[in-house]
């Protein structure tokens, strides 16, 4: 079933509006200011006739007005899509257990055996794990391009080639694409497109207003902003999102009922959140670019970026994840990673609390120094994920722990 469309308003709201009302009104019961948790696994019918005639009225409902059962649906859960639906603009946004889980269900479904995809080089690993080698015992194939080489980009299109996917700001050196470039490839070689938009959220950009087909979220990270659950989303159209939320009830990989509730409630603080994290980016970004102790630094808000000029033009804010190299070796970044006092070594990005990471260790530990070299994780480079502390607080920190390098 689609969600609810998400236009309940007679003028177009702001991100911020957006996130507080959008999409909750049809699922506010008992005259609740909040929407309520449904609690339920399965949906009772009065009689056999109502039964009947939800079974032959179910395929032409706009706005879900009940399911028989859990895994098709939840109204906590449609008022939570139809929220994020109207953060990015979009007719339909489906809600599924986990980032992965959006990126998986959506190439499986978008995919068949014998086609062909290209995917850019710096994407989160599990995700090119899951495109080189999952969907490779599938019979599809993958070519990985380098992000912002949109001729190597075109040169690997093929007849039997079916979409382009990438993230932007990629992981973790915050490549930003060019969406008017990509999109005029993928039209005129009739592919669709495939965004992971976790870094930039739909505060800082809209990839559906460039003309991507689909965005995807993590909304474990800056949607739901609190690091307490997990889940994922992808959102575009009716026509490209059915095909979607009908596997959904066969994979299973479905949101339950208190989740959609945080994740609601999450999105209320998005945009006030979201300034923050960009305050914070932009200031220890320059901070630590500025650093004797610093060799370099990513961040698509910094002129140094190689993709600052396309960012400034298309972004509202560049986001609280800075990556950065340490002017020493692995064992350095290390000491300066272990003598900070407020964030916290811990994978994922997006919530309250700054988090820190050395790429090498947590996420490329099994691989050979020469496979993280190739895609430039070098020892010393350092994952920063700010969270939304005072940014003076956070500067004094980095300053006392480059210190101990």
């Amino acid at each position: 079933m689609p969600t609810q469309h998400p236009t309940q308003h007679p003028t177009k709201l702001s991100p911020q509006t957006a996130a507080i009302h959008a999409g909750e009104a049809p699922f506010i019961s008992h005259h609740s200011l909040t929407v309520p948790i449904v609690q339920t696994a399965t949906y009772t019918f009065e009689n056999t006739a109502a039964l009947v005639a939800y079974e032959e009225d179910q395929m032409f409902w706009d706005v879900p007005e009940r399911v028989e059962y859990g895994r098709y649906g939840n109204p906590t859960v449609y008022a939570a899509q139809a929220k994020l639906a109207a953060l990015e603009g979009a007719e339909d946004a489906l809600l599924v257990s986990s980032g992965m889980a959006a990126i998986t269900t959506t190439l499986m479904i978008l995919l068949s055996q014998g086609d062909h995809f290209v995917i850019t080089e710096d994407c989160y690993r599990r995700t090119r794990i899951f495109c080189n080698s999952f969907l490779a015992r599938y019979g599809i194939d993958c070519t990985t391009v380098k992000p912002g080489d949109y001729e190597a980009m075109e040169a690997a299109i093929r007849p039997n080639t079916k979409l382009i996917f990438s993230e932007s700001p990629t992981n973790p050196f915050l490549r930003c694409l060019d969406y008017p470039r990509l999109v005029e490839i993928a039209q005129r070689h009739n592919l669709k497109t495939v965004i992971d938009g976790t870094f930039g959220t739909p505060v800082n950009i809209r990839p559906l207003e460039f003309g991507i087909d689909l965005v995807i979220h993590s909304v474990t990270k800056y949607l739901a902003g609190h690091n307490d659950l997990l889940a994922g989303c992808v959102a575009g159209s009716f026509a490209m999102t059915g095909a979607l939320r009908q596997a959904q009830g066969v994979i299973g990989a479905i949101v339950d009922p208190h989740t959609a509730f945080l994740i609601l409630r999450g999105l209320k603080t998005l945009g006030l959140r979201m300034a923050q994290h960009n305050a914070n980016g932009l200031a220890v970004a320059r901070f630590l670019e500025d650093h004797p102790k610093i060799r370099k630094v990513w961040y698509p808000g910094l002129e140094s970026h190689p993709d600052y000029t396309l960012a400034a033009a298309s972004m509202t804010g560049f986001g609280g994840v800075v990556s950065f190299e340490v002017e020493s070796d692995g064992p350095g970044a290390s000491r300066f990673i272990d003598a900070l006092r407020i964030p916290k070594i811990a994978p994922s990005l997006g919530g309250v609390e700054s988090l820190i990471e050395q790429p090498s260790i947590i996420s490329y530990y099994d691989s050979t120094p020469e496979d993280r070299l190739a895609l430039g994780i070098r020892d010393e480079l350092v994952r920063l994920a700010l969270g939304v502390e005072d940014t003076d607080d956070l500067i004094a920190d980095l300053g006392q722990a480059l210190e101990k390098v």
